[in-house]
């Protein structure tokens, strides 16, 4: 039971970390999004490669999700976890775009990160309807 038990906890981290994730974009919250995230993370789209900082920076200056009334509809789609590892797969519906991010997850020293971020625009969209 002792397995079990820990693997509800640390999904049920790991589902706290998400909804910090997305409240954190949502609200341009760029202090929570470098607590949740390894100093060493690194972001990943198609042509595109950051640090951690260069994505940090990017998100402080550009326009607020919140401020602009934007819904806030992020959703969980999947989390694998096998101990402690983990991969979040997440819709990210973000300044009239629609995101998929896969995100990598270390467990160490007891707290969940995100040490990569993989994040494209979702092909099964209407890029023109949100």
């Amino acid at each position: 039971m002792t397995i079990v038990t820990e693997q509800v906890s640390d999904f049920q981290a790991i589902t706290a970390l998400l909804e910090q994730y997305f409240d954190a974009l949502h609200r341009a919250d760029t202090e929570l999004l470098s607590r949740i995230f390894d100093d060493e993370a690194h972001l990943y789209a198609p042509g595109v490669r950051r640090s951690k900082k260069q994505w940090l920076d990017l998100v402080a200056s550009r326009p607020v999700p919140a401020q602009l009334a934007h819904p806030f509809a992020y959703q969980i789609l999947s989390v694998e976890l096998a101990g402690e590892q983990a991969m979040a797969k997440v819709r990210c519906p973000l300044l009239g775009r629609q995101y998929i991010d896969y995100l990598g997850l270390l467990q160490e020293q007891g707290s969940w990160r995100i040490v990569a971020k993989l994040y494209a625009d979702n092909p099964f969209t209407d890029p023109n309807h949100n």
